[in-house]
């Protein structure tokens, strides 16, 4: 989390994963209970475990123990899949719109630089390309086949 507990009171939306913000942050949970209260909002919560967070959600997803990033993969692609992306902070705030080295793939569950014998990989390939001016190539558009954005998207897809 980068916001301040205080800011929660503001959202309209709370996702709560893989910990028990009810019992360990209870002074922080209190403004999740607020925006709840006041503005209506909905608390997800993602957890192997009925906890106290849960016992209050709006939405309780009880995955299994380890799926996590599969749970988080799959709600990308579907955000991506179905225009709930703000493409445009997603462009200028991110690294969505930087280009990638030709050269950098997946494949068979790998990243590219996987070395067998070492078991392990040589990022090189994963770096961004640089322009003339030596800063990394951008696409704001996000329309290069190897930006960031469409690497992922290409990658959750899966």
């Amino acid at each position: 989390m980068t916001n301040s507990w205080t800011d929660i009171k503001n959202t309209d939306l709370v996702l709560i994963m893989g910990g028990n913000a009810a019992e360990a942050h209870p002074c922080g949970f209190k403004w999740v209970t607020e925006a709840k209260a006041n503005r209506g909002a909905k608390l997800i919560v993602v957890d192997p475990r009925f906890t106290r967070s849960a016992s209050v959600a709006d939405f309780y997803a009880p995955i299994r123990q380890g799926t996590d990033i599969a749970f988080l993969l799959g709600v990308i692609n579907y955000c991506l899949q179905n225009g709930k992306v703000q493409k445009e902070y997603v462009a200028n705030y991110t690294n969505a719109s930087l280009v990638v080295k030709e050269g950098y793939g997946y494949k068979d569950g790998l990243f590219s630089g996987y070395d067998e014998s070492k078991r392990d990989y040589d990022r090189s390939s994963w770096d961004y390309e640089l322009g003339p001016d030596g800063f990394a190539v951008t696409d704001t558009t996000l329309q290069h086949p190897r930006c960031v954005y469409n690497l992922m998207k290409e990658h959750v897809a899966q």
